[in-house]
């Protein structure tokens, strides 16, 4: 016979009339779980924990007894007192509330009826459709970028050498064949300078000295001064323009809906939180406030002196 199905069983036969009467399933040390505990517990197992607890009598021992060994910590945490552990005390008390205030936070939102923000999303839409609809003018470029990679590359040499080759352009060049050319961008070269990505003004992830420039270009077809960036130095042609314009509701529904639901959480856990604030029925022994924060006064400006 399995030596562990012999402990829990001497256990359970040993615990016997103790365990019905403390209401426990399990007790060790006057520490114990009671039925609706170890559920619960067992509940929240892996399936795979569970199944093997299930079907095996010694892995349930020691799954069990993980357990308990939870409930004897916590109890030697009320153990724990001001007289005998001091500030360590006070410590745990603070995060243990803290805990708790977590807790009930997380259930207030949990159990929180939201209402339906369907009407309200087209209110928000109609009333203010820059925040949630406005799609900003975005614009598709080709670029030629002048490299100094060598440890000799002089960057004002690059620089004369792309006002060159813009002046050239400019006069009525081939742009794709001076991108063969001169480009050093090997990622666009093979597209024949052209940078697969939609700019807006506010872009981010892409030089800002090119996202400026390149929105200085009013006409498709038109050029930019050229530019430095970390890169080197670039020429940017203005290849499309997507005009600004709104996207319909009903693209934007589900996100205006995403953005009450979170404003009207908000607004309700900041009201919870404070219905817990401090009443007309407040009792305050202000001799010992006084003691505890007189030590501060002044500190900061004995400190900046």
């Amino acid at each position: 016979m399995n030596n562990k199905f012999v402990i829990f069983i001497g256990l359970a036969l040993a615990l016997g009339s103790a365990v019905s009467q403390a209401q426990y399933v399990i007790e060790d040390g006057g520490v114990g779980l009671t039925r609706e505990e170890l559920a619960y517990i067992v509940s929240k197992w892996p399936p795979q924990m569970q199944q093997s607890a299930a079907e095996d009598v010694g892995d349930r021992v020691e799954l069990v007894s993980k357990a308990l060994a939870t409930s004897k910590l916590g109890s030697e945490f009320d153990k724990m007192s001001y007289e005998k552990d001091g500030d360590v005390y006070l410590e745990s008390i603070l995060i243990l509330r803290d805990s708790k205030r977590r807790f009930m936070i997380d259930q207030f939102l949990t159990n929180l009826e939201v209402p339906d923000m369907s009407a309200l999303a087209k209110e928000r839409y109609d009333t203010d459709r820059d925040t949630y609809a406005l799609v900003p003018e975005q614009k598709i470029s080709s670029h030629i970028l002048f490299v100094c990679r060598s440890a000799g590359c002089d960057p004002e040499e690059r620089k004369s050498t792309a006002d060159a080759v813009l002046a050239e352009l400019r006069a009525g060049a081939n742009f794709e064949e001076m991108v063969q050319i001169h480009s050093g961008d090997e990622g666009t070269k093979v597209k024949n300078g052209r940078f697969e990505r939609w700019i807006a003004r506010d872009e981010t992830g892409v030089a800002k000295s090119y996202v400026i420039a390149l929105h200085t270009i009013d006409e498709v077809g038109g050029y930019s001064d050229v530019i430095a960036s970390e890169f080197g130095h670039h020429i940017i042609r203005l290849d499309e323009i997507k005009a600004e314009h709104y996207r319909p509701f009903e693209e934007v529904e589900q996100e205006i809906v995403n953005a009450l639901d979170k404003e009207f959480r908000k607004r309700s856990l900041i009201a919870y939180v404070n219905s817990f604030g401090i009443t007309d029925r407040v009792k305050i022994d202000g001799a010992a406030m006084e003691e505890i924060f007189s030590q501060y006064k002044g500190q900061n400006n004995s400190g900046s002196r």
